[in-house]
């Protein structure tokens, strides 16, 4: 059984339950074994105690990523030490952006109702209401739309001129511009399939096949490519920005790997405050990572993955930050195995994340966030690093290896005290690549290269619009008109600024 492809969740959760059972009958052998070689290594009972409660707390550990809740939250504690409880209920929401309507209902029987008191017929009162308000739903309408082009002529018929042919994606194109900014925005932002749009439009009175679908949404990839290269530019002009990775299934190709139904590729994403800019490429390596990063000058914020490492080492260019996050996270899994230990360092590393939220983000924070780092967060980063280096912990222990972890991201781990443009966390990159780990679950990745390419794209700008608060189906329009007008292409953020 392929798991990755099983689409029945009953038939998903049984082989679950089965490999957890399998996984305990392993586990509990591999102790057994190892309590035996331990013996036969002569340590004593302290060591091999130590030793079979590290492998406990590995075991622990590896079902916690697997069945555990995967939110990163600590329960918060009251001043009296008592966890607090959760927030209960919440007030009706305010929509101010949707359309008002009426919607009088009519009296009908009870007009008739007669008074008990004068005996007399109820009358309507005019203008008086009692009044209520719910939110309705009108369903979307496809419409035929019949293009007449109005024609003028002189006096004597020699010389007439027609309107001009609105703008199409391509030529003979038989779908507005309107509805290919629809259908990219139906996959790239709410990450539906080609093939679960056609059925929907179909529910709606609407025949399409799904490469029509396709075939608009190529066009208007290959339209805003150059959006897409002027993109990258603006993104690594900026002095600081966050790159990440995730892999990404290029289905349907020659090469298999681990059994799957497709190449593995890779999402690589570079990001600002306000632009996101994505690339597929077959590999996660240094040269992977150079297409992206390799002319960039100024500081990356990033995890500690080596081809981040190995490219800012061979080309010199730009320095690395490192994040506090990653850091806080290997602590976190450690919570129930070395609750001491994980606790203190965790409430150390919590601290420096409630500094960081006193400021607003960006330039404009910036004065008061030097200032805070400089009094609040540069002596709680001596706090970790004197608890790291008296903490005493088994060699092959998850906890000497977090501290370890830690130990070798600690000049990117710091750097944020003297630059207070450097974030203390890459969780703007990780929030970035959501979108396409929710389509690569939704549509499984790309059936082909062209559909790499038009993912790169096209994430790229629907998430540079999210970014800078404009909405990705107005900006896929009044770009794609712009490129079809044959003028520049805004980018999202100089649209928003020009709005």
């Amino acid at each position: 059984m392929r798991l990755a492809m099983e689409k029945d969740l009953e038939t998903v959760r049984q082989a679950a339950l089965l490999l957890e059972a399998e996984n305990r009958k392993l586990v509990a052998k591999n102790l057994e074994l190892q309590t035996e070689l331990l013996k036969l290594k002569g340590l004593g009972v302290e060591q091999l105690a130590l030793r079979l409660a590290e492998l406990e707390q590995q075991l622990a550990t590896r079902n916690k990523m697997l069945f555990g809740a995967s939110s990163e939250k600590r329960n918060k504690r009251s001043k009296d030490g008592q966890a607090e409880k959760p927030q209960k209920g919440h007030g009706p929401t305010e929509q101010p952006k949707l359309r008002f309507v009426e919607d009088p209902v009519e009296l009908g029987d009870v007009a008739t109702t007669c008074c008990p008191h004068c005996k007399g017929t109820v009358a309507e009162w005019v203008g008086q209401f009692e009044e209520s308000e719910e939110i309705d739903v009108i369903s979307r309408e496809f419409v035929r739309k019949t293009i007449k082009r109005k024609k003028a002529r002189c006096e004597c018929s020699r010389t007439i001129v027609t309107a001009p042919v609105p703008a199409k994606l391509f030529p003979g194109a038989r779908y507005s511009i309107a509805f290919g900014a629809h259908v990219v925005v139906s996959k790239y932002v709410d990450h539906l399939p080609l093939e679960r749009q056609v059925k929907m439009m179909k529910r709606d009175g609407l025949d399409v096949e799904s490469q029509t679908l396709w075939d608009y949404t190529w066009a208007m990839a290959q339209l805003l490519k150059p959006a897409h290269e002027r993109l990258l530019q603006y993104v690594l002009g900026k002095p600081v920005v966050g790159a990440d990775e995730t892999w990404w299934r290029l289905m349907g190709a020659k090469a298999k790997r681990d059994g799957g139904d497709g190449a593995k590729w890779w999402v690589w994403c570079v990001g600002a405050d306000d632009a996101v800019c994505y690339r597929l490429e077959d590999s996660r390596s240094a040269a992977a990572a150079s297409k992206l990063l390799g002319q960039y000058a100024g500081t990356v914020m990033c995890d500690g993955f080596s081809s981040y490492i190995s490219l800012a080492k061979s080309t010199r260019k730009f320095r690395l930050a490192h994040c506090w996050s990653h850091v806080r996270r290997k602590f976190f899994e450690l919570e129930s195995s070395f609750a001491t230990e994980a606790k203190q360092v965790l409430d150390l590393i919590d601290e420096l994340f409630a500094i960081e939220a006193l400021c607003v983000t960006g330039p404009p924070g910036d004065g008061m966030r030097a200032q805070l780092r400089a009094d609040r967060s540069r002596p709680l980063v001596k706090q970790i690093e004197q608890w790291a280096l008296g903490i005493r912990a088994f060699p092959e222990s998850g906890l000497r290896k977090a501290i370890e972890y830690m130990g070798n991201m600690w000049p990117g781990l710091v750097l944020f005290l003297d630059d207070p443009a450097v974030p203390l966390h890459n969780n703007a990159s990780e929030r970035a690549l959501r979108g396409p780990v929710i389509g690569r679950v939704n549509h499984f990745g790309s059936r082909s290269k062209r559909g790499t390419e038009a993912a790169a794209i096209l994430y790229s700008l629907v998430e540079s619009s999210k970014r800078a608060n404009v909405e990705p189906a107005a900006y896929l329009d009044h770009a794609a008109r712009a490129a079809l007008g044959g003028g520049l292409i805004p980018l999202p953020h100089e649209l928003a600024a020009s709005s």
